[in-house]
């Protein structure tokens, strides 16, 4: 069975969804059947950072 890759469209929503928890099964399923997770977990450090930068300039900002 050959897994197709997926694009970063589709990287970029299953990471969303998988962040936020609103991923369907078939959606993990096709994630986890992609042959690398690299870019799932490169996307998703990415997120991270920027969610944290996200939260440290919003309690900048309320606090100043």
């Amino acid at each position: 069975m050959s897994a197709k890759q997926p694009g970063f469209k589709q990287i970029i929503k299953a990471v969303f969804g998988a962040m936020i928890g609103v991923q369907s099964e078939q959606q993990r399923q096709q994630d986890f059947s992609a042959s690398s997770p690299l870019p799932y977990i490169l996307v998703g450090v990415m997120f991270a950072i920027i969610f944290v930068v996200v939260l440290i300039l919003i309690v900048s900002w309320v606090l100043a």
